[in-house]
Formats: C-alpha cells, structure tokens, sequence
C-alpha cells in the first residue's frame, strides 16, 4: 500500500533574502527528516519571498535565485538524506520569467512546474512580471503520483483537472495567499471546488508573515477526496506539520481551532507590525499619544507585537487637550509599561501664530479654523520625526480607515509616520478590537472606549461636529469602497442622500492626501493601498 508523509512546512519568508529563505527551507527539511518525512512541501516563491514587485524586473534576480536554489538542492541532500522538496521559486528560462516550483531530489532539480493561471486583480500585478506556464506536472514519490499547482491555478477550473488528466491522485498547492478577513472561509471553498472536479485530495500549503502592507496568515490546511477537512495548521505563526497519505486518502492529523473575529484581526495588526520593524531594522516604535481610542489601540499593538522595551509614547497636550485625555494617556502608558513623555505644545503654538500673523493679516483667523487646527497636528508631527531621526524608532501612525477615507486626518501631521498600523480598520472595528484587547488584560481606560471621539483641536470638538456617526459613515464607505454600490444604491439600502454624497465627496477629494500616507495593514478585501488606484484629478460624478 503506497505510503507518502508529507512535511508542511509554514514558513515566514524575507522578500530577497535568497539565503536566509534557504536556510529556513534546509532547517524545514532537516526537521522533516527527524520526523520522517519523504517530501517537503514550501509556499510559492517561498526562496525569494513574495510579492518580490519590480525586483522580478531584474535579470539577476534570477541568476542569484538559480544559484540558490542549486545551493539549496546539494545540501538538502547532504543534510536531510531522503527528502525531497517541493520548492517556490522566480525562474528565467529561454527569455520569459516564471512564478515556479521545483521538485529537489538527490542534490537535483528534477522537474519544474510553472504557475498557469497569473493574478491581476486586488494586490496582484502577475502578468507585469511572469509567462504563464502551459503543461501540468506530476512526479510520482513513495508510488503516489502528486501534481502541482501555485496559488490562482486553484482558483479557478483547469490547472488541477489537468493534473489530474495527466495521472495525480494528490494535489500539491504552494500558496503566498494574503489575509483578509473570511479569507479561509473562501479558500475552503475554492479547494472543494477543485476537489469536487477532480476528486484528488489536496494540500493547501501557505506563506506567514509581514511583508510591507501585506499580512500573510499562515493556516496552511488539507482536505481528502470527499471534501472532509483533514488538517487545519495555525494561523499568523511559522510552524510544520506532517500530512501522511495511504491507501489512497489523507489520514486525519491536527485541526487548531479556528479564531474569533477580533482576535484574528488582532494577530493579523500584531504580525504586521512585528515583521516590518524586524525585517526593515528598527529598533523600536514612536507612538503619539492622545488619551483617544486610535492611539491606545495603536499602543496596545505595538507593545504586544515588539515589547513595552521598544515602545516610546509621547503626549502633545495643547490648550484645547482635557484634563481626562491626559488621565487616560498616562494610565494605558503605566498599564501598558511604556517609556512615557509629556511635551506641552503650546509656546509652539504661540511662536507660530506671532511668525505667521503678518502674512494673516486682514484674514478671519476663524474662517474655517483649519489652518490653526492643522498646525496643532503638524507641531505634533514635526516632535515625533524628530525623536524618530535621532533614536533611529519609526513613528507609527494612529490614523484608522474611516478617517483616511473622508480626509479626517492631516498631512505633515498626525498622518506623519513611517508605519499606519490602523489604516485599514474601520472606527466601529477599532472599538470591537480594544474590547476584545481588554479582556485579555484591561489595559485600555474604560473613559477611552465611552467618552465621545475627538481631535480636541478647539474647544468642545468632536467628531461628529463634521462627520455622521460612524456607523453610518463605516457602513457607507464599505458600500461605495469595497462593494463598489454607487450612490444610488447606497441611498435604496436607507441610508440619507445628504450623507450619501457628503461622504464620498470626501472620500473623492482626500485621494491627494491617502497617496501620501504611509503603509498600513491590510486586513479587508480592500484597502488603501495596492487594491485602491484611483485618480486624483477627475470630474467623473455618479447620478
């Protein structure tokens, strides 16, 4: 009876790091052995990392992923005697670039299949970079017959039937699938669909980890012929896990128990942060402080994902700053063990408006108050960057998805930063994630999560002085963003005209603001980054 143990191994890839990606692959396989593994199974584009974007431009991008891989092959030989690894990697050959994978057997590339169906759609530029492969491949190991696919070929009908048509009875998938939320929902049914169609059982192999906006979760699965789920690996953390096939079917193995909603979100902002500081060099995070609920979650993050050693949080009270917001900063920094500063930023303030009062004159200095409000937020910017050009820290910004999509933010001020941990989460959500925070430690002032949201930038402001409660705004930018609804059909789901078309001519004109702001998370189907290209000057107006 044909026997195959198979190593899934989850792995945190670094984008160009062809040696350490290496040796994380060899220390996968040396592990497989010693659990007696024939075959190593590795994300897509697991040596180089993905997205690697324009570096796949380059020619000797692949001349060193070819060197490595050669590398990779004789010491997994040497080191991990009768494994055979199933390899991601970028690939040139004849002139055209490949999204491919290779089977590493006896110090050898064996056989190399090549990605046939490129993404271009949401995070995916494919078809700028590769060739799409046309020929299935099926290797036989231990006498299972196993075919290959990457990522978009399970997605939709022809790359699996055609492994299946060509003789595999097991369906080996290297993915580098980005998370956003009910990701897994989907890719279960997706891989049931192939399954459906071809009646192979399939493993579904995924990358971890940050990689700039993109968070990668990890919870690698496998599902049997009949679409039973037979293994549910972690989510958001490396790890392998061994996957035996016989007598025709997978055997049952592990199934971690998948994460509440909150808390999935929360590991996705937590690996986000951990891996862009780590893999990018900094030694630590600059927090601006407000005694508001942006920042503490912000806070709370940041000091789960680097440690409260790593975190610095600075208050900038001015004039119009409460007495409580200034109770409940110094409260989450004692909670949350951070080194905490106060700078008052009111002679700031003064020495600004004197500079500026000649080239105001005979101008209402309380026509809008936007410009005496913006200043606030950029005195308070230019602390931050200049704490973070002398210790080497990287400002992270605490602006949340509702206020980036009306504009609710200033540029050169709170949105200066290197790093917009919130970016792509919703005000309502940014609450649900500091409730869900606080019950596993109560580290966030209960004042914060009830007292109503403001910028505190005049006296008695808040929020809904110029926005709808958040949870129309949310609802609406949801609408018109992600599900692309236009105004007219936003309006049939209830919502008031005059809303309606206030918040997405916000939305519209804050484009020129989001394309400068910095990198954040992506945890929805669509965020302001990669997924969101709209123009900044255009006339265009929905009836």
């Amino acid at each position: 009876m044909a026997s195959l143990r198979i190593a899934i191994a989850q792995i945190n890839c670094v984008v160009g790091d062809f040696a350490g990606n290496a040796r994380r692959i060899l220390d996968s396989a040396k592990t497989a052995h010693t659990l007696g593994a024939d075959l190593l199974v590795t994300p897509e584009l697991a040596l180089c990392g993905y997205p690697p974007e324009d570096l796949l431009l380059r020619p000797d991008f692949y001349r060193a992923a070819a060197r490595e891989l050669q590398q990779l092959a004789h010491s997994a030989a040497a080191q991990a005697p009768g494994v055979a690894l199933l390899v991601g990697h970028p690939e040139q050959s004849a002139g055209k670039n490949f999204n491919a994978a290779s089977l590493l057997r006896s110090g050898l590339a064996e056989t190399t299949y090549r990605k046939q169906r490129l993404p271009n759609y949401e995070v995916f530029d494919e078809e700028r970079y590769f060739t799409a492969g046309t020929q299935p491949c099926v290797f036989t190991l231990k006498g299972v017959r196993c075919g290959v696919n990457i990522c978009e070929d399970i997605w939709v009908a022809g790359a699996a039937e055609a492994a299946q048509n060509a003789g595999a009875e097991l369906l080996l998938a290297l993915n580098a699938s980005p998370y956003h939320f009910d990701k897994q929902a989907q890719r279960y049914e997706v891989l049931r669909a192939r399954i459906a169609a071809t009646g192979m059982a399939a493993i579904f192999v995924n990358l971890v980890g940050g990689q700039d906006e993109l968070v990668f979760d990890g919870a690698s699965f496998a599902i049997d012929g009949a679409g039973r789920l037979t293994h549910q690996m972690p989510a958001f953390e490396e790890a392998l896990e061994i996957a035996e096939y016989a007598g025709g079917k997978l055997l049952p193995g592990l199934i971690a128990a998948p994460l509440p909603a909150e808390a999935e979100v929360y590991a996705a902002l937590k690996l986000g942060v951990r891996d862009y500081l780590n893999k990018n060099g900094f030694p630590g995070a600059v927090i601006g402080l407000s005694g508001g609920v942006d920042s503490a979650l912000t806070l709370a993050i940041a000091v789960d994902a680097l440690g409260a050693d790593k975190v610095r949080a600075v208050m900038m009270p001015s004039p119009y700053t409460a007495q409580m917001s200034l109770d409940d900063a110094r409260a989450i920094a004692g909670n949350l063990g951070v080194r905490y500063e106060e700078i008052s930023i009111a002679s700031a303030m003064e020495t600004y408006a004197a500079l500026l009062q000649p080239l105001f004159a005979g101008m209402a200095s309380s026509a809008s108050g936007t410009t005496e409000e913006n200043l606030q937020a950029r005195i308070r910017g230019m602390i931050l960057m200049a704490l973070s050009n002398k210790t080497g820290a990287i400002v992270l910004t605490t602006g949340n998805k509702s206020e980036m999509a009306v504009g609710y933010a200033t540029l050169y001020g709170d949105m200066a930063g290197g790093f917009a941990v919130i970016k792509d989460i919703y005000k309502t959500l940014v609450y649900r994630l500091c409730r869900y925070r606080n019950a596993l430690s109560a580290d966030i002032p209960e004042n914060i999560l009830t007292r109503a949201p403001s910028a505190e930038l005049k006296p008695d402001q808040t929020d809904q002085d110029s926005l709808p409660p958040y949870e129309v705004l949310d609802a609406i930018i949801h609408a018109y963003m992600e599900d692309d609804l236009g105004l007219r059909e936003i309006i049939g789901m209830g919502y008031a005209e005059a809303d309606v078309r206030r918040v997405v001519g916000m939305l519209k004109r804050s484009e020129y603001k989001r394309r400068q702001s910095p990198p954040g998370i992506r945890i929805t189907r669509r965020g302001f980054g990669k997924d969101w290209r709209y123009p900044i000057t255009s006339r265009y107006t929905e009836e």
